[in-house]
C-alpha cells in the first residue's frame, strides 16, 4: 500500500484522545485516526464505536491504528487489513503514558464487561 486515495499524509490527528468520547466524557479502549481528515475515533471493541461512525457518517473508509507502535491500516469498506502504509503527520499514536483502555479517570471498573466483542 503506497498511494491510495483517501489518506492524506499531511494532515495531523484531531487530538490524543477519541474525539467524540471527550465531547461527553466517555471511555475507548483502543483508539483509531481517519487517514483522511484525521479525526480520531474509538475502536469496534469501544462501547460507542465512534470510528466506525464517523466511516458511516462521511465515508471515509481508511483508518489506522493510533496505538503507539502499531503501523496497520484498516478500510471499512474493503474489510481489508493492511500491515502498514504511507506515514501520516505526526504524532502517530496517543502519548505513550496515555492508559489503554483511556483516559485515565474516565475508565470504568467493569470495562472488560462493557467492551463490544
Amino acid at each position: 500500500m503506497t498511494e491510495i486515495d483517501g489518506i492524506d499524509p499531511g494532515v495531523p490527528p484531531s487530538g490524543t484522545g477519541c474525539a467524540d468520547c471527550d465531547a461527553v466524557g466517555g471511555w475507548w479502549f483502543h483508539l483509531r485516526r481517519c487517514a483522511l481528515c484525521g479525526h480520531v475515533g474509538c475502536c469496534d471493541s469501544s462501547p460507542a464505536q465512534h470510528a466506525t461512525g464517523h466511516w458511516q457518517a462521511t465515508g471515509h473508509p481508511l483508518v489506522q491504528s493510533f496505538e503507539p507502535g502499531e503501523a496497520w491500516f484498516w478500510d471499512y469498506a474493503a474489510g481489508t487489513l493492511y500491515e502498514s502504509g504511507p506515514g501520516l503527520a505526526p504524532p502517530d499514536g496517543h502519548p505513550a503514558d496515555q492508559p489503554a483502555p483511556g483516559p485515565a479517570g474516565r475508565v470504568p471498573e467493569d470495562w472488560p464487561s462493557r467492551l463490544h466483542r
